[in-house]
């Protein structure tokens, strides 16, 4: 205790300590920092606060120095330059729609998107005036035809995140940018590792952090990440007037993840590519949609654009299968559990149905859908795993 000033009570003390840390201290991990209020040396500083800048704290829920540091790495790995954290992938996309989508709008959303996105939009178009339009995430260059002077933002997913197809995203993104259209992606499924959005030309990348960037599958997260800095201030007045923020230890779980996440994306993607080959090869699969696969939709853009596919794919199985036989093969799965969200250690699979999901473009199979993401299990292990589920449920049609 210092000889200055008044000896303080104990009760005081807890709130008002006069902290000895060494200075200069460093560690590997980013230091968890929570906060809701941040102290500022004069009124001075606060007066000269500015919510555009996004070096200076002026209250926890929009940043700590450990969310900060997260949001600055997520940046990095997309080649943006700026980064918000939202409480979800669905939080960070609906972020999107708060900041830049009005009454009398109309944006255009690609039949292949996250279910929650299509409720979303279809909640806007019900309650908000908006005028929202569903469009064949194949149509390319083509969507100029769908534009109109009110249309004020476009997504993209890539892939579809059931279905699988790639579309060409680049097409897509010089257009909307020619016609003065926000466009948006929702690019969980490459995670920043294997395809980089900003660099074909879209203006907004979504990613739900609970994703790979978390690998644990106990976190939950989102981001949007942006080159353009008056992009980045509209969903930051976004965020900031809905009260969104997210968890200082949540993002230091993230932070521990990210070092590791290009090698277990690696090897889900090993593993995926393999089983998805071999299931190519068996009597019970109509088709594989792997977007590394020749027939996949979109696999040329894929082949092009893309460095690798994770562990994501979905198979169609035979239409002689009825959807209780594909039921009884997934819930015979020991390895593959059932459940959505993807990107940890453990493998998955659920079945789909996928007409009701489309509105604007025909599902051109028969077959019941079953995705699969293969987590990081032996490979032997997930094969067999998959062999026996089928020979036990699934019987020959020949």
């Amino acid at each position: 205790m210092s000889d200055a000033g008044p000896k303080l009570h104990p009760q005081t003390l807890s709130i008002h300590p006069e902290d000895r840390i060494t200075p200069g201290w460093t560690a590997v991990p980013v230091p968890v920092a929570r906060a809701s209020t941040v102290l500022f040396p004069d009124l001075a500083s606060i007066r000269a606060m500015n919510w555009r800048d996004d070096t200076k704290w002026r209250y926890g829920l929009h940043a700590t120095p450990t969310s900060m540091a997260l949001m600055q790495r997520l940046a990095a790995l997309e080649g943006g330059k700026h980064a918000l954290l939202h409480p979800s992938g669905l939080s960070s996309i609906t972020n999107v729609y708060l900041a830049f989508v009005r009454p009398g709008d109309d944006i255009l959303v690609p039949d292949n998107a996250y279910g929650p996105n299509r409720e979303l939009a279809d909640w806007y178009a019900t309650d908000f005036g908006v005028s929202v339009r569903y469009y064949d995430p194949m149509i390319g260059e083509k969507i100029d035809d769908l534009l109109q002077d009110n249309t004020r933002l476009i997504w993209i997913e890539a892939p579809g995140s059931v279905t699988m197809e790639v579309p060409d995203v680049g097409a897509i993104a010089r257009v909307a940018r020619a016609r003065g259209v926000l466009s948006a992606i929702d690019s969980t499924y490459a995670a920043g590792l294997s395809f980089r959005p900003l660099e074909h030309g879209v203006d907004i990348v979504v990613q739900a952090l609970t994703k790979y960037q978390s690998g644990g599958s106990d976190v939950m997260m989102g981001a949007t990440i942006t080159s353009n800095e008056d992009i980045h201030c509209e969903l930051k007045r976004a965020r900031m007037r809905f009260g969104i923020g997210v968890s200082s230890d949540d993002c230091s779980l993230v932070l521990r993840s990210l070092p590791s996440m290009q090698v277990r994306y690696d090897a889900h993607d090993r593993s995926a590519l393999a089983l998805a080959h071999w299931l190519k090869t068996r009597p019970e699969v109509d088709v594989v949609l792997h977007p590394a696969l020749p027939d996949c939709p979109g696999h040329a853009s894929f082949k092009r654009d893309f460095t690798g596919a994770g562990g994501l794919f979905s198979v169609v199985f035979k239409p002689a299968y009825t959807s209780a036989q594909v039921d009884a093969f997934v819930e015979g799965l020991r390895l593959f559990k059932l459940g959505y969200s993807w990107g940890g250690a453990l493998s998955l699979a659920l079945p789909y149905d996928i007409r009701p999901m489309r509105t604007a473009t025909h599902w051109p199979h028969d077959g019941v859908l079953v995705r699969f993401f293969v987590g990081l299990e032996d490979e032997r292990d997930l094969h067999a795993d998959i062999e026996q589920s089928l020979l036990a449920h699934l019987p020959s049609t020949s």
